[in-house]
């Protein structure tokens, strides 16, 4: 069985055909899916849409690129991550890429969610790009161990994945993995134990190949795994109980 450890099922790109996107995954055996906020104002959608399936879930935050959104405070994330199907605080953290300038909110929002986190011992979903350094030396100030979580699309280094997995945290790997280009990330998904890997699709975004540069979807999560088999030279049903469990037992979900 596989595992999305991170989508946003409720983007317009995925919502309007939930039954195909089930069928789909149903086909290729990915079993679970975690439905991704990414702003307060779409968090009600998410959590319909993680009520759609019985092994759909969800997670509460506000995403580093929405600068201009409803600011989350920690009382809402708490209040948010007491509904029964949320798993998670995130998606947070930094992004330095896409922005540039005073982004003094962005590590205060990052903040608010790992406060958040610890305060209702859930993990976190943790976005960083261009900003390791500053995500890292949070996560320590904020004690983000305390909780755990999971380093979503990961892009960043091998010292960086130490580091995380120092604190207690997932390193999961999305269809960029399966790109030609990516030698740096492939040799980094050689050497991560596989108790500390998950598998994402990232969709509708990232598609992996053979499917690059069209919508993703849960169902695409069986190619990470397989590239990442074939660079490991185990099988992809290895890959695939290993990343499987490791979900469940991060966010507490049964199988």
């Amino acid at each position: 069985m596989f595992v999305d450890s991170h989508c946003h099922l409720d983007f317009p790109e995925l919502r309007a055909d939930l039954p195909a996107i089930a069928a789909a995954m149903d086909a290729n055996q990915v079993t679970h899916a975690l439905c991704i906020s990414v702003e307060l104002a779409t968090l009600p959608a998410v959590l319909e849409v993680a009520c759609f399936r019985t092994n759909w879930y969800a997670t509460a935050g506000v995403h580093p690129d929405y600068e201009d959104t409803l600011e989350p405070s920690v009382d809402q994330l708490v209040e948010w991550a007491g509904q029964p199907k949320v798993v998670g605080i995130g998606e947070t953290g930094l992004d330095y890429y896409r922005l540039t300038g005073d982004l003094e909110w962005q590590r205060e929002r990052f903040r608010t969610h790992i406060r958040a986190a610890r305060r209702v011992s859930k993990p976190l979903i943790i976005h960083t790009r261009a900003a390791a350094e500053d995500t890292l030396r949070i996560m320590v100030e904020e004690g983000a161990d305390a909780v755990g979580g999971v380093m979503h699309c990961f892009t960043e280094s091998e010292a960086v994945a130490r580091k995380a997995m120092e604190m207690g945290f997932l390193i999961s790997f999305s269809g960029i993995v399966t790109f030609k280009n990516a030698r740096t990330l492939k040799s980094i998904a050689q050497q991560i134990p596989l108790e500390r890997m998950l598998i994402e699709t990232d969709s509708p975004y990232l598609a992996p190949t053979p499917f690059r540069g069209k919508t993703n979807q849960p169902a695409f999560v069986r190619h990470v795994a397989e590239e990442i088999a074939s660079l490991r030279g185990v099988s992809v049903e290895l890959i695939g109980e290993h990343t499987s469990n490791n979900f469940f037992q991060l966010f507490e979900v049964p199988q």
